[in-house]
């Protein structure tokens, strides 16, 4: 915990995902300066001041930890937050269980206990939801006293205002304008006139996007094309309106019966203890280019092909959008994650979505999916050109995922493209954005029947590294996960001689199927 007397700290507004590190960029976007005394002390926050807090822990290391702040900012965060708390408890290390665990149990009880006791508050009226495979519990919390009692508990491994958004800010008076919280990050329903030097024409139909060419993709599919694996995807789900995606799965040139499913772990409400899910269809756009790129099918209709095409999908809808600065949405990845995790028939796992610094709830999942076998590969992270400082975004930044990021066609090596980052989690890079021109990036099967569009960013290499690791798999089906992860790095482009920004750089698809 860090201790001070109190700091003037600057509330930078921050686009994305990050505020900007350079100090005179940083500049322009101070607004006002907010004096938060760092010291314990039963002072309640104002939403500017958490984020000035932030905004400095940001400044200093990069990074921002709930578990590095005082009880009274815990507690005003968890207040702002829709009053949600969510309590990580057992030993340090103990995400989850596989059987019962009766200390464990009388630790979740007892912790709830806690909570019941000290907010005074009728069983009947008490908020609470338990998890049945992570050692994970949400509960309503108001007072500073219950939080400094939980501080002092055996058997709690963090504690986190698990609805307290980042983003949902109010403008000060005479600022700028604050950017607020939206569920539009990343979104995209409209489609695009693909440039004719963007992609090629093969048989039945389809369409080669460029960058597939890049790393020797469609080369790749005389030897492998991802059949027998199953892929699956958290993300916004899929559009109803993607027959290519749905019914038409198996089109053109794909096997015929390969399967698609789809399912719903996001609840749209106001109210964090609702039930109520919003059904698996994509209101975004983001998800739907996702499997368009790892397994949309190569059609006869005049439209870009996904990288494993014979694969199998099974998409979660988990969020609204890209950013998990949501209660729901971090709750819907997780049990999505779950849910995956326990399919023997999945093997790789995609994630092309996360937050700046790290989410209990969706870390232990994480870890969860881990030991169940799932290759994890998650997206480094887009913001925008003056934002993509910020290293490697969480659950890339985690050990158990593997970081991808996006590159440039730049003939003089490596440069990430405008709006991805890099740095040193990230282990592959895929080019996916013309250096001439940022519009300019991978083609891709559209939200609407018959339409095509352009996807970039650290996602849309999220999506085609899942896809090549389905190829490979299919070639090999009896390798373990570290196997498969092995060709994929001894098959790119740095192999024996990694990048502290790029890792093993591109990967070549023909070489990881020999």
């Amino acid at each position: 915990m860090k201790k001070a007397n109190s700091l003037v700290l600057g509330l930078c507004l921050l686009a994305a995902f990050s505020c900007t590190k350079d100090q005179d960029e940083a500049s322009d976007l101070i607004t006002e300066n907010v004096e938060v005394n760092l010291q314990d002390s039963d002072a309640f926050l104002t939403i500017e001041e958490i984020n000035a807090l932030i905004n400095q822990s940001f400044y200093e290391k990069q990074s921002f930890s709930w578990s590095e702040v005082p009880a009274n900012v815990l507690w005003s965060a968890t207040v702002h937050g829709g009053k949600v708390l969510t309590i990580g408890y057992g030993e340090k290390g103990e995400s989850f269980r596989t059987e019962k665990n009766d200390r464990l149990d009388a630790t979740r009880l007892g912790l709830m206990d806690l909570v019941q006791s000290s907010e005074q508050v009728d069983k009947k009226d008490f908020r609470v939801k338990e998890d049945e495979v992570l050692n994970v519990v949400d509960l309503e919390v108001t007072k500073l006293e219950t939080i400094r009692e939980l501080l002092a508990s055996d058997g709690v491994r963090y504690l986190e205002p698990n609805g307290y958004s980042y983003y949902d800010i109010t403008t000060p008076q005479g600022a700028k304008p604050a950017p607020t919280q939206t569920r539009s990050a990343g979104c995209d329903t409209s489609g695009s006139s693909l440039n004719s030097a963007d992609y090629r024409s093969i048989w039945p139909g389809a369409l080669v996007p460029w960058t597939f060419d890049r790393h020797n993709i469609a080369s790749a599919w005389g030897r492998s094309r991802g059949a027998g694996i199953t892929i699956g995807i958290i993300d916004t789900g899929l559009s109803p309106n993607q027959p290519l995606l749905g019914n038409s799965f198996g089109d053109g040139a794909s096997i015929n019966g390969r399967t698609v499913e789809k399912y719903g772990t996001y609840i749209d409400s106001a109210w964090w203890w609702s039930n109520n899910l919003d059904g698996p269809n994509d209101r975004c756009g983001h998800g739907t280019s996702m499997a368009g790129v790892a397994a949309g099918p190569r059609n006869n209709d005049g439209l870009p092909s996904g990288v494993a095409y014979d694969a199998n999908l099974v998409m979660y809808r988990g969020t609204s959008d890209v950013v998990l600065n949501d209660y729901h949405e971090r709750k819907g990845v997780s049990n999505a994650l779950r849910a995956l995790a326990d399919r023997s028939d999945v093997d790789i796992i995609s994630m092309s979505i996360g937050y700046p610094w790290s989410i209990g709830n969706v870390r232990d999942a994480v870890r969860y999916a881990y030991s169940r076998g799932k290759l994890i590969f998650a997206a480094g992270g887009t913001s925008t050109s003056a934002t993509n400082w910020y290293p490697v975004i969480f659950p890339a930044s985690m050990p158990e995922a593997i970081a991808v990021t996006g590159v440039t066609d730049w003939s003089g090596g490596y440069r990430e493209c405008d709006i991805c980052h890099d740095g040193n989690e990230i282990e592959f890079t895929i080019v996916m954005e013309r250096d001439s021109n940022d519009d300019r990036t991978t083609p891709v099967i559209g939200f609407n029947q018959g339409q095509r569009d352009y996807v970039g960013g650290s996602s849309v290499a999220t999506a085609t590294m899942a896809g090549v690791a389905a190829m490979v798999w299919s070639k090999y089906p009896n390798w373990s996960r570290q196997q498969v992860l092995n060709r994929l790095r001894q098959s790119s482009d740095l192999y024996g001689n990694t990048s502290s920004k790029y890792g093993y750089g591109n990967i070549d698809a023909y070489q990881a199927v020999q």
